[in-house]
């Protein structure tokens, strides 16, 4: 089978040679590989692991911005200021909002001073050659910052002050939430139109969880957020491409309300946050909705054994026997995770190329 075969397949629960599979990690870990294996880029090592996606994205030709580490930029698009911040013993670094123009604002009116970015800021003219290239992989769009009210808009107001817009209702934010959503719909709509047919899937992204519960209750999610998630899971589908939603955290209790919406894949299930174990997702939602992720980088990746990541692996491959399910990551794989637990899980997928 060809990746965009056994994807399909899988959507459709038809059965597969193996489940499809998918990679993320922070950058060190990913050089830390290509040193493993003496690989020249990232996209041979995708090869290498087994990975069914390949993305295919407009070209930026907008304003000028400053670069970070890693192709990283620190001038965001809302104008907001990144910079990358060292955690743990300094092994590792995040790109971390600095600056969020919207922070202190209290009136629409004062929301002026910063430009929106503009769609026409990026070419989208090799969307259709990407997508040749990767004809027999699956076609993905978008990402996990599209179109991300919650996370997105905390980066340009806030983590505090977005929490507490969303009970106070803050017409800022209600703006903020119009501005993101118009942005992401207009710029999916023109990768969709260029690439002609080919996407397989567009990826889209808000954290509803934390590890306990859920960040935003279902009654707010309804008032302020569903409607316009639907949009982008519609456009989607007007496309004739899955929309597939990351959220990390225990959200649980808002899987049904998504299914309703339209959503076919929630990624990145994590496992180890409450009432997110795969077999309670699986006995309640199989055939509903399709799971992304769930091998853990909080627990079974960092800490387990290479039997511990097989047999979370086989466990899976069991379950979802016919589909339903892509194994992953539950989010970018960390530093200190021993590179021969990463190497288990895509050999024990069926993927891994010697």
């Amino acid at each position: 089978m060809t990746s965009k075969e056994r994807f399909h397949s899988a959507m459709r629960y038809e059965g597969y040679d193996r489940p499809p599979a998918r990679y993320y990690s922070c950058p060190e870990i990913t050089e830390a590989l290509l040193n493993r294996y003496n690989l020249p880029d990232e996209l041979s090592l995708r090869e290498k692991l087994g990975c069914d996606f390949r993305l295919v994205e407009p070209k930026y030709i907008g304003p000028e911005r400053r670069l970070l580490r890693y192709g990283a930029f620190a001038d965001g698009l809302w104008s907001e200021k990144y910079e990358m911040l060292s955690f743990g013993d300094g092994e590792g670094e995040y790109r971390e909002s600095v600056f969020q123009p919207y922070k202190d604002m209290t009136s629409v009116e004062e929301m002026n001073q910063y430009p929106m970015p503009s769609v026409d800021w990026y070419d989208y003219s090799s969307i259709k050659e990407q997508c040749e290239e990767y004809e027999d992989y699956v076609i993905w769009i978008g990402g996990s910052s599209v179109p991300d009210f919650i996370n997105g808009i905390s980066r340009v107001r806030g983590v505090e002050q977005v929490l507490l817009d969303i009970a106070t209702e803050d017409p800022v934010f209600l703006k903020l939430l119009d501005m993101f959503e118009e942005f992401n719909l207009e710029k999916l709509r023109r990768t969709f139109e260029a690439a002609d047919g080919k996407v397989d899937v567009v990826c889209l992204g808000d954290d509803f969880g934390t590890q306990n519960g859920l960040l935003i209750s279902p009654n707010s999610f309804d008032k302020l957020l569903a409607k316009r998630h639907k949009r982008f899971f519609d456009l989607a589908h007007e496309y004739g491409a899955y929309a597939m939603m990351h959220s990390c955290g225990s959200v649980y209790r808002l899987i049904p309300r998504l299914i309703e919406l339209g959503l076919d894949i929630l990624e990145v299930v994590q496992i180890d946050a409450a009432d997110m174990d795969i077999e309670k997702l699986y006995s309640e939602f199989y055939k509903k909705i399709c799971f992304c992720g769930s091998m853990s980088v909080q627990s079974t990746l960092p800490f387990g054994t290479i039997d511990d990541v097989v047999n979370e692996v086989d466990l899976r491959k069991e379950l979802f026997r016919d589909g339903g399910m892509i194994i992953a990551p539950t989010h970018q794989i960390q530093v200190g995770t021993p590179l021969e637990n990463i190497e288990a899980m895509y050999r024990a997928i069926g993927g891994f190329k010697e």
